[in-house]
């Protein structure tokens, strides 16, 4: 009938609409087709408690979503929570055909396809699956492990130090690196740093544009220790959203985030910070930046590691002058860890 993946394409830049708040359920966008072909309905979800991406696009869709398609980016859940399951909707609305990306990993919502083959639905899974799981990492992750991804990000010169010689901030990579990493900042649900790097650099900790203007999505800006911070500072502006979470337990830290529905958490200030969480083995992936510098002194990238940490490489870019590689954690560190605190 038509070109599904230009349709999931539609669906997945519904997916990614940048006033979507943060909620414990996923990302989804939804687009149904006629049965010509014709586009005559979309919509995406909200957040918890909102109607899903299904139900909203139906709406629009009226009486010509009868004997159409629905293409969406998440397997149509099939249970009843603050709202109804989508696939009932999509079996009253008289749908021919549904398209998805991503299967639902969740034992609670998962399995749709299921329920809308038994009803004479047509299903196909998979389509442009890549592009889609990206939208749903954290949620997706989250489902399958019960915590959040951790991100860790670190700019360091060639020399691997990332302040300068007395410790105090210094800027290490260009602009091309910067703006890449504040697009990056605003796909996370949360930024954490320690004490010490909101207090020795005073940062704002938010995601910007190349002109300094806030965007859309704000992540939750997480201040991670015990020290006492003073009311001035830059983290405390309300220009996004801030959390203390006054403890030196890595564990505690991703426990506090999941009460706060955040799915996705990059780790960003601090060696002492992001070494407790490589220790801890709770670190999922790395951004690494190279700065083609060399400072000579200053604080290191890491605070000692318990043991050494393997990374396997997915991949290496120049962006401006600098070289970002980015990596996974390896399989000898996907256990719990050492549960090494931040002290």
């Amino acid at each position: 009938m038509s070109d599904w993946q230009a349709w999931m394409r539609r669906a997945i830049e519904l997916a990614l609409a940048p006033d979507v708040p943060r909620s414990a359920n996923p990302r989804v966008g939804c687009v149904i087709v006629d049965a010509s072909g014709q586009l005559v309905g979309e919509g995406f979800h909200r957040g918890a408690g909102s109607e899903h991406a299904e139900v909203v696009a139906l709406r629009a869709a009226g009486e010509r979503a009868r004997g159409g398609a629905a293409i969406v980016t998440l397997e149509p859940c099939r249970h009843t929570g603050r709202t109804g399951p989508c696939t009932a909707a999509l079996i009253e609305a008289g749908i021919a055909t549904v398209v998805f990306a991503q299967h639902d990993p969740s034992r609670q919502a998962g399995g749709g396809r299921e329920v809308l083959r038994s009803a004479g639905i047509e299903v196909i899974g998979g389509v442009l699956l890549a592009e889609a799981e990206q939208v749903t990492l954290g949620w997706t992750h989250l489902a399958r492990t019960g915590r959040p991804l951790v991100t860790a990000k670190c700019a360091m010169s060639l020399d691997g130090r990332v302040s300068g010689p007395s410790g105090e901030p210094i800027a290490i990579t260009g602009e091309g690196a910067n703006a890449w990493s504040h697009r990056f900042r605003g796909h996370v649900d949360a930024i954490c740093v320690g004490t010490g790097t909101v207090i020795a650099d005073d940062p704002r900790i938010t995601a910007r544009d190349a002109s300094g203007d806030l965007l859309p999505r704000q992540p939750l800006r997480v201040v991670v220790g015990k020290r006492d911070l003073p009311a001035g500072l830059r983290v405390f502006d309300g220009a996004a959203p801030t959390l203390v979470v006054p403890s030196h337990e890595p564990q505690e830290v991703l426990a506090a985030l999941m009460e706060r529905h955040v799915h996705h958490a990059l780790i960003e200030g601090g060696p002492t910070l992001c070494g407790a969480f490589l220790d801890a083995g709770l670190v999922d992936e790395v951004l690494w930046w190279i700065a083609p510098r060399l400072l000579g002194s200053g604080l290191p990238a890491l605070a000692r590691l318990g043991r050494p940490v393997p990374v396997d490489v997915v991949a290496v870019e120049q962006i401006g002058e600098d070289v970002l590689v980015r990596g996974r954690i390896g399989k000898a560190t996907e256990a719990t860890g050492s549960g090494c605190s931040l002290e």
